[in-house]
């Protein structure tokens, strides 16, 4: 069995029943299938005159006998009730048991169906629930050389692939083959010699169907990593669309997409080449099979005179019968192979192992009660150390400035204390506690955040607010917003709280995007604030009033500021001024003015910028 396959298993015993039940109608829609076709033998042999007159209630010996002689029985029932009212009435009593069996066998494949259905959509949803969590749980920094688009095709169109391939299994292994072996053990039956003509011809069949398919899976693979790719540039191309539109870009772009489409049309189209080839080739070479007997089989009943027209007729219905399972299994097993290259990209996401996550032993954090030390810290992203041998006190009810030139490591400290990161060497303790030791959904529960990018939803100004705390009432949102300095044009929007903003918030201008984000911090009310450039992408005007805000939200609060403007941290109880991942001065602001050093030097330079 393949590895994906057994990895799928435990996603369906949850709906063991449908499993159960799937079987169950498929085995008897087989059975009804076979019998169908053998109930055209008394037909036939009623319309040619060729059954057996028989006047006497077959004598019963036991079921295996009565099953064996089933037509004796029958042919009694046809024969009475064509002396008491004609031979009409002989041929209605068969050819209603025909109908009966068809109609059992389409009923049955209708419930099979049905159950088939109930546990695709439900793996579906299954599977789609755990890999969303499973991505909103990976870190941050699995996603720095990973694509988002090639991540929402495999979230999207892989699973799916998944869903529409995967459950043909059953199809192929009990429903088609069932049907096959229903049909061939009856045309042994009827004629054995003609039946073992029949077993030359199906693994030549088998064999010519097998080689047609032999490369689709790696095929398939090759067109959904396209296909990640293709949706990867039109996410980028969206979310970066002013930047393209700026820089006369969407050339570039039509022509990586162009060439992306391109590369997919190719590969789709010999994936198709070979699917559409599945079913019109299985078709052929059944008939091919169909023609030979009736060429070998004509000459049993014309010339040899060892079976009899109709029996003949049944068994050629029954070879005819054998046709749709088979095509329909050549089909699946193709299908099957895409999901396999589906299931390969779902589980490759699925089988991460996600480096950052609770221990057995994590602790529960409800309260922040003597500060945080950052002892001896080494951190690098890739190669190059980012942190080197970093330490630093941070106590309950302060305010640490982080200060520096681009690519010092101001923003990887706050990277590893929300520990969206873990660092290499070193430790960061939380009131002495290790932060590894700390269950992170309590961690990040003391933490408020304040980033350069304000991260807005498409929903209400109330969505993205609560989301500091989600069963906040309307009154706690428009407080949070007054302490943040944005009530007042959230005020006069038409809808209120209530807004639209759009996707990622592009209705609203920069300084009114973090000022709702600063407010979702401040409803949030964590004991330990984290801002990171929170100010630096602000026109004069909206900086004044995020800093006003930023201020009331510090009152009281351990807070940690990484800084480009080092006007909006002189109020700071300790400036840290850093330089490639060490610390070469701190002190309060005029402290560090006093020595005249690094720090010196970045406010006379901002200051002459100004």
């Amino acid at each position: 069995m393949d590895d994906n396959l057994k990895k799928i298993i435990p996603y369906t015993k949850k709906y063991k029943k449908n499993v159960v039940l799937n079987i169950v109608f498929n085995v008897l829609y087989a059975l009804f299938s076979t019998i169908s076709m053998i109930f055209i033998f008394p037909v036939l042999q009623v319309l040619f005159k060729e059954g057996e007159k028989i006047t006497k209630y077959p004598k019963y010996t036991g079921f295996i006998d009565a099953i064996k002689n089933w037509q004796d029985y029958l042919f009694y029932y046809v024969n009475e009730y064509s002396n008491k009212y004609g031979v009409y009435y002989g041929l209605m009593i068969t050819v209603s048991l025909v109908l009966i069996t068809f109609l059992l066998k389409n009923l049955s494949n209708y419930f099979a169906l049905q159950n088939i259905t109930k546990l695709r959509n439900g793996v579906l949803r299954d599977l789609r629930e755990k890999m969303y969590n499973k991505i909103v749980s990976l870190p941050v920094s699995y996603y720095s050389e990973k694509r988002k688009g090639d991540v929402m095709s495999r979230m999207l169109g892989d699973i799916n692939e998944v869903q529409a391939s995967f459950f043909l299994v059953l199809e192929l292994i009990i429903k088609e083959p069932l049907t096959i072996l229903f049909a061939l053990v009856s045309m042994f039956f009827i004629s054995w010699k003609l039946t073992l003509f029949v077993f030359v011809f199906i693994p030549i069949s088998a064999l010519i169907i097998t080689k047609i398919g032999k490369t689709l899976k790696a095929k398939s693979t090759k067109a959904q990593q396209e296909n990640g790719y293709l949706i990867s540039i039109t996410e980028e191309t969206l979310s970066g669309l002013k930047v393209v539109k700026a820089y006369n870009a969407e050339t570039y772009f039509s022509k990586l997409f162009k060439e992306s489409i391109d590369r997919l049309f190719k590969i789709s189209n010999s994936i198709a080449k070979k699917n559409n080839l599945a079913q019109p080739m299985s078709e052929f070479l059944g008939i091919v099979i169909i023609g030979v007997l009736l060429v070998y089989g004509g000459n049993l009943v014309l010339v040899d005179k060892s079976i009899k027209g109709a029996e003949f007729l049944t068994y050629i219905a029954l070879a005819y019968n054998i046709l749709t399972p088979a095509k329909a299994f050549s089909k699946a097993s193709y299908q099957v192979k895409n999901g396999l290259a589906a299931a390969d990209r779902v589980f490759e996401i699925l089988e991460v192992k996600n480096p950052i996550e609770d221990n057995s032993n994590a602790k529960i954090i409800n309260s922040f009660d003597k500060g945080i030390e950052i002892k001896n810290v080494t951190f690098a992203y890739n190669d190059d150390a980012v942190l080197k041998n970093f330490t630093l006190d941070i106590p309950k009810g302060k305010t640490i400035a982080l200060v520096g030139q681009s690519g010092s490591g101001k923003s990887t400290i706050a990277n590893l204390l929300t520990r969206f990161y873990d660092v290499n060497q070193g430790e960061l303790l939380i009131d002495g506690e290790n932060i590894k030791n700390i269950s992170l959904h309590s961690l990040r529960d003391q933490m408020g955040l304040v980033t350069q990018d304000s991260i807005m939803f498409n929903g209400s100004i109330a969505d993205n607010v609560k989301l500091g705390k989600l069963d906040a009432n309307d009154e706690e949102v428009i407080q949070a917003l007054k302490v943040a300095n944005a009530y007042e044009f959230v005020a006069n929007l038409p809808e209120g709280i209530h807004t639209n903003i759009g996707d990622a918030g592009n209705k609203l201008s920069g300084g009114q995007k973090q000022r709702i984000s600063i407010a979702r911090a401040i409803l949030k009310n964590p004991p330990i604030m984290i801002l990171d450039e929170a100010t630096s992408a602000l026109d004069t005007e909206s900086e004044r009033l995020v800093q006003d805000a930023l201020e009331k939200m510090m009152q009281n609060r351990t807070s940690v500021v990484i800084a480009h403007r080092l006007s909006t941290i002189q109020k700071a109880d300790n400036i840290v001024v850093m330089n490639r991942g060490q610390i070469v001065e701190q002190g309060t602001h005029d402290e560090l003015l006093a020595k005249n050093g690094t720090y010196a030097k970045l406010v006379s330079l901002q200051s002459f910028e100004s």
